[in-house]
């Protein structure tokens, strides 16, 4: 399974932003995908995960701000980002594993390169 990610760039404060990950090769495994962000100096942070049943996770910090989706045939993730905030600014990264749902980085092994967000106050 091969993750493309895209979409990054830099916005103002209360910007909105639009990653993609376009998965390739045999997705028909894969069950659950993620996106995750780290900032300069901090750890690995759990964003948002989307199973193939369509349920959704999100961590407290984007919660109400963010949506991921897929498209139906399952090849590509997206995470809308609205109301961007600087706090927001890290390079984030799409994930993605078999069987379950998890919100633990060290249980996904197929990743996207990182696409930076940068959002400015």
């Amino acid at each position: 399974v091969q993750l493309q990610a895209s979409g990054g760039g830099l916005v103002q404060a209360g910007g909105s932003l639009r990653l993609s990950c376009a998965a390739s090769g045999n997705i028909f495994s894969i069950n659950a995908f993620n996106w995750y962000r780290q900032a300069p100096g901090k750890q690995r942070e759990f964003v948002a995960g989307i199973t193939t049943d369509g349920s959704t996770y999100y961590g407290d910090s984007v919660k109400g701000r963010f949506v991921i989706s897929r498209d139906n045939a399952g090849n590509t993730m997206t995470l809308q980002m609205n109301s961007l905030k600087p706090e927001d600014t890290a390079v984030y990264y799409c994930a993605a594993k078999e069987y379950t749902f998890s919100r633990w980085s060290r249980e996904y092994n197929y990743w996207g390169q990182g696409t930076q967000v940068t959002v400015s106050s």
